[in-house]
């Protein structure tokens, strides 16, 4: 998939695309219609399937604050791509795009810069300056739009808001119903302390850059390494051929470690600790996809390394027994 920051070198490509425009955080069951539905028609069209979204969330300037997201860019943009979508243009939502009139967005980024022929959008897509972009006024400019109506689980419409109270309440399988895939968290594997090498159980430590996670607590998992994508982040490669491992999470403050080993303190924010069952190898500097299958045990603290070490090989049996 090619992703474009900004419009300043776009080019339409010779076919044009069909464009859909949204946040998509999260790339729900709702947001996967819709991109998929892109898929489609482009390819009935000859075209290349598109998507716009944004580096940050609108409601951050627009409100002054905004939710913590599902997704960060670089997950979104793997979850796009293995949809199959080939374009993406990512915008700066800043004062300038919000004073841009819907008929501006349209002219300066679908039209001129991605050669729109056609939108396929959510059943809410709003867009420009007042939020008059509808699928009304496309229709008045002459595209074709393609409305996806909105997708219900259990009664409910599927959103990134529900989605967001599931995860934060850890209901794994509420989360994963609307989701359409198991919650996940993507994250940069940074450098530890390396206690749980010294320990037996190396761990890969994530910086989730502000993506939601779960609650503290000991989970089963599947992880996706996936390298990461070149300087201009473009042509990557769709994680989900790559092979998933199991492997035991821990999202928490570690408290046995603040009380066992000299000079450390508890962490302001939970850490995500990784430990890939039966694999050897450096993970650093490479992206790692965590899915979060099933809650084993909340977080506890233990009278020392050496109890602590029994509990992790427990937990890394429980976790075996889960995955099967």
């Amino acid at each position: 998939m090619i992703t474009t920051f900004g419009s300043e070198e776009l080019t339409a490509p010779p076919s044009g695309s069909v464009v859909s425009i949204g946040v998509f955080d999260g790339v729900h069951l709702g947001h996967r219609a819709i991109l998929a539905r892109n898929v489609e028609r482009a390819r009935e069209l000859d075209a290349s399937p598109t998507a716009i979204t944004f580096q940050n969330h609108p409601k951050l300037l627009l409100l002054g604050h905004a939710p913590r997201t599902l997704t960060t860019l670089d997950h979104r943009l793997e979850l796009f791509s293995r949809i199959g979508i080939e374009h993406a243009l990512v915008l700066d939502f800043d004062d300038t795009l919000r004073e841009l009139s819907a008929q501006g967005f349209v002219e300066r980024f679908a039209r001129d810069g991605l050669g729109a022929r056609q939108f396929v959008l959510g059943f809410d897509s709003k867009f420009g300056h007042g939020r008059e972009g509808t699928p009304e006024f496309l229709t008045m400019l002459g595209y074709t739009v393609e409305v996806v109506e909105r997708v219900m689980v259990s009664d409910r419409a599927v959103s990134s808001t529900a989605i967001r109270e599931a995860v934060e309440l850890g209901d794994l399988d509420g989360a994963r119903a609307m989701l359409g895939r198991s919650p996940s968290v993507f994250g940069d594997v940074v450098r530890g302390d390396q206690l749980g090498r010294t320990l037996g159980f190396p761990t890969a430590n994530l910086d989730l850059h502000h993506e939601l996670h779960p609650p503290v607590g000991v989970y089963a998992c599947r992880a996706r390494v996936i390298a990461p994508a070149g300087s201009a982040r473009s042509n990557s490669t769709g994680g989900e051929g790559e092979q998933a491992m199991d492997a035991v999470a821990n999202i928490g403050f570690r408290p046995t470690r603040e009380d066992t080993v000299a000079g450390s303190s508890r962490p302001t924010l939970p850490l995500v600790e990784v430990h890939l069952l039966d694999f050897e190898g450096d993970l650093y500097g490479a992206h790692l996809e965590v899915e979060f299958l099933a809650h084993l045990r909340g977080e506890a603290r233990f009278d020392g390394l050496d109890a602590l070490k029994v509990q992790i090989a427990r937990d890394v049996e429980a976790a075996r027994a889960v995955l099967g």
